[in-house]
């Protein structure tokens, strides 16, 4: 296309735009309108894309970051053949695949967007499967809003793409002056943003957005500039083309007052069509898959299951080619350097910065890779709104979060995960294992790398006892029974650091002839809910005991079990409800209250209560 039709591209796409969000009775198309040109001499004359082929490998990835722009995403979808006019004119709409922000329900969409802040560090892991794993030549294209950048994300983001040196990366800033109440902290400062990116290694192009020769020259330098990725700041002006609402503060997220007067404006309806140019043809890296042999460990044995983790992860690797590894510089401790050591290649330090490196992996898993993310698990919960997206974006991603409960000792409460389990198991379609000895750590590995979904797997810091033989099989939503009769009075149930407690207070109980059923219930969601019922029916009593919280953990899972109308059984619930401070670990229980002498208590409270 020539300057003057891309012009008219743009021209297209505001009008587009406009007609979406009025068909609707929502949305934000001036947010659109500024982005317009900018996106028009993207799709026409630097994007490398196959709308009919989705998952060919040498396509370009292009996220919108401000993923409330998604009138002007569609409308390039239509521009480039990919959506009809009426299926434009579905936006919002109940059962439309054009939802409000976009996510892979479309093929062409990589990951859910619209919580700002999360496009480009998510496209920063994109760019690095492409530069470290797939090694193909495809760019990713990023468009942010100039709003987002208040946010933190964007500055790891940024420091990392820059470290990394990624050259295959292009993130353009939409810097249209006005957010949601009004104006943004820079307006149009285009140097304030220029400096700050440039110190973290980028190279910046600072361009009137609306100007689509420069527009163009600036994609072609991006794509000309070796080692260091770019940033293409473009003054804007928010809703432009239409009086009513350019440059003017309170038309954010509202249809055009009047869409027939402003689209007449705009100079009228278009159909233009692009021919997308096409990605070079290559091949995906072959991911070898051999026959899986898991570390075993001898019963009687200490081993923590943070070591396992380690162990268990090196041998997937192994097995897989498609298994990568992230840490947030702390892999000595999550022992995930493991891997590090035996696959180099496929593992990720990504440092002191968990929003980037949840969104790493989730950039990642959308090439088709296998992530395993670790980290400490307290630290996870600075990135919840990440795990949040992740499902929305239907991402199938696996977490270990280590150094779990009080029962990591002296660090104290800062170093306590206490509130993870609640945290995960709250994320859409989520799985949330908890696993008590080394055995059944690298089996719920196993088991969790195939599962798509949010996954999440909780270990310890400290060594325990090896119950569980090499052989034992564990399945997701299972549970197993460690101790059981007929004439079980009350049933412990814990996982992890608890069941061990668990097993000793019901060898104390037994010596007072107190019959006591005990269930690891390593499967924390989904839970084992049949398993439950039975020991309820045969026992009526239940102490939970878990080393965290009492809000949304293991108690909570039992008790929901029970929602069905089932009559629930009596419980005592033990849960970490002070606050710590440093303590030994096995202090630690004891002053949380969820040690065996505390559920040893809590049994005898139940079975005096009577019936």
């Amino acid at each position: 296309m020539d300057y003057d039709n891309l012009r008219e591209l743009g021209q297209q796409l505001r009008v587009d735009a406009v007609r979406a969000a009025d068909a609707a009775g929502s949305g934000h198309p001036t947010s659109s309108m500024s982005a317009a040109d900018l996106m028009a001499v993207l799709l026409a004359r630097h994007l490398h894309y196959d709308f009919g082929e989705p998952a060919r490998p040498g396509n370009d990835h292009l996220v919108f970051s401000k993923g409330h722009a998604s009138p002007l995403l569609y409308a390039l979808y239509k521009a480039g053949g990919a959506v009809t006019d009426e299926e434009l004119l579905t936006f919002r709409a109940e059962g439309s695949r054009l939802e409000g922000h976009p996510t892979p329900q479309l093929p062409w969409v990589d990951v859910a967007t619209g919580s700002l802040g999360q496009g480009l560090p998510v496209g920063v892991g994109i760019a690095l499967a492409g530069k470290h794993l797939d090694r193909l030549p495809y760019r990713v294209w990023v468009l942010c809003g100039d709003s987002e950048m208040a946010e933190g994300s964007m500055w790891e983001a940024f420091e990392h793409a820059g470290h990394e040196r990624l050259d295959n990366l292009t993130a353009v800033i939409d810097v249209n002056r006005l957010g949601q109440r009004g104006p943004t902290r820079h307006e149009w400062d285009l140097d304030a943003y220029a400096h700050r990116i440039r110190s973290f290694g980028w190279h910046t192009v600072e361009v009137d957005g609306h100007d689509v020769a420069a527009v163009d020259e600036a994609y072609a330098e991006a794509r000309s500039t070796a080692l260091r990725p770019t940033a293409i700041i473009a003054r804007t002006r928010k809703g432009r083309g239409v009086q009513a609402v350019e440059d003017r503060e309170g038309a954010h997220g509202k249809p055009l007052p009047d869409a027939a007067e402003a689209i007449a404006e705009l100079g009228g309806r278009r159909d233009l069509a692009v021919d997308v140019a096409p990605p070079p043809d290559v091949r995906a890296p072959h991911r070898a898959h051999e026959d899986l042999v898991l570390p075993h460990y001898e019963t009687g044995d200490s081993v923590a299951t943070r070591d396992a983790y380690g162990a268990a992860l090196t041998a997937l690797g192994a097995a897989r080619g498609d298994v990568v590894a992230l840490d947030g510089e702390v892999s000595d401790s999550t022992r995930s350097r493991a891997f590090a050591k035996d696959h180099p290649d496929r593992f990720f330090e990504c440092y002191i910065a968990e929003q980037q490196l949840v969104a790493a992996g989730v950039g990642m898993q959308a090439r088709g890779w296998t992530p395993f993310v670790s980290t400490f698990a307290a630290f996870l919960t600075r990135a919840h709104d990440f795990v949040r997206m992740a499902a929305v974006s239907r991402a199938s991603l696996n977490f270990a979060g280590s150094h779990a409960g009080v029962a990591i000792g002296e660090d104290g409460p800062s170093q306590m995960g206490l509130e993870d389990l609640a945290m995960f198991r709250a994320v859409h379609d989520s799985t949330v294992l908890y696993p008590c000895d080394a055995n059944q750590t690298a089996r719920l590995m196993s088991a969790m790398t195939d599962r798509p979904g949010v996954n999440y797997l909780r270990t310890s810091r400290g060594a325990t006892p090896v119950i569980y033989g090499p052989e034992e099989r564990f399945q997701v939503g299972g549970s197993t029974v460690l101790r059981s009769s007929d004439a079980d009075q009350v049933t412990l149930i814990g996982a992890g650091v608890t069941l061990h407690e668990a097993l000793a207070a019901a060898d104390r109980l037994a010596e007072e002839d107190i019959a006591a059923r005990v269930i690891d219930l390593y499967s924390v969601k989904p839970v084992d809910a049949e398993t439950l019922h039975t020991a309820a029916d045969a026992t009526g009593r239940f102490v939970t005991v878990e080393d965290h919280r009492p809000e949304g953990g293991l108690g909570d899972a039992v008790l929901e079990a029970f929602t069905d109308g089932r009559r629930a059984p009596r419980v005592a619930r033990l849960a970490v409800r002070n606050l710590p401070a440093s303590a030994g670990a096995e202090r630690q229980l004891a002053i949380a209250g969820i040690d065996e002498e505390a559920i040893v208590g809590a049994a005898r409270r139940l079975l005096a209560a009577g019936d």
